[in-house]
């Protein structure tokens, strides 16, 4: 879980007429380990695009290693505009992985969400929380303890959609595609811990649709 510098990915596409995506998260947005294309919501947009959905590249502000504190800093000090069509956020790993307590996290991915929603111009129901994925049963996890990991992914799982229900978004269970990973290795990066283009294919097939009513 190591922690790069941050470039956010800018969106490539000034023309006003489309719509604009903004993914928040971590090494699961940023993609840690595939090609640019086979990112999640690089794969999400271009699904919309087959779909006649007028809709420019992501803007990508997400790193590998970030915690909920990071991208808080980060989106602090540059903070996107308020204007999106739709928003992404993705993250918690990090907090499990480096111990972090639950209660930290609800505080923090709480705000998050709420800066989500502002940053989809005041309205919830244009941003869509995907749950964290169980790295559990990556072979990264091999000499840790997998149960403990798959039960602490669960309880912030059940943190973040119970925030998610809350305050009125989206929310994209990818959990258990993650999991299929167990006797599924296609599911896995070469890095031996983050999704592969395959697994963030899947996650997309199920976003898009999500996202597609907000955007016509």
């Amino acid at each position: 879980m190591d922690n790069t510098t941050y470039q956010p990915v800018p969106a490539s596409n000034a023309d006003t007429t489309y719509k604009n995506y903004l993914a928040l998260g971590d090494s699961y947005t940023i993609g840690q380990s595939v090609s640019e294309a086979e990112r999640f919501p690089e794969q999400t947009v271009q699904l919309l695009k087959s779909q006649t959905i007028k809709i420019g590249n992501p803007y990508i502000i997400a790193t590998t290693g970030w915690t909920t504190g990071d991208l808080i800093d980060a989106i602090n000090k540059n903070p996107p505009p308020n204007n999106y069509s739709a928003v992404t956020l993705l993250i918690g790993v990090n907090n499990q992985f480096q111990g972090r307590s639950i209660d930290e996290y609800k505080t923090q991915f709480t705000l998050l969400l709420n800066r989500s929603i502002q940053f989809a111009e005041g309205k919830p129901s244009h941003v869509f929380v995907l749950s964290i994925p169980d790295y559990s049963v990556t072979p990264f996890a091999r000499n840790y303890d997998t149960a403990k990991i798959a039960r602490e992914i669960d309880a912030f799982n059940l943190a973040n959609k119970n925030i998610s229900v809350q305050l009125g978004v989206n929310y994209l269970d990818i959990t258990p595609i993650s999991r299929e990973a167990k006797n599924d290795p296609s599911l896995i990066a070469n890095d031996g811990l983050h999704p592969s283009g395959l697994q963030y294919k899947r996650w997309a097939a199920l976003l898009a649709p999500l996202m597609k009513p907000f955007l016509q």
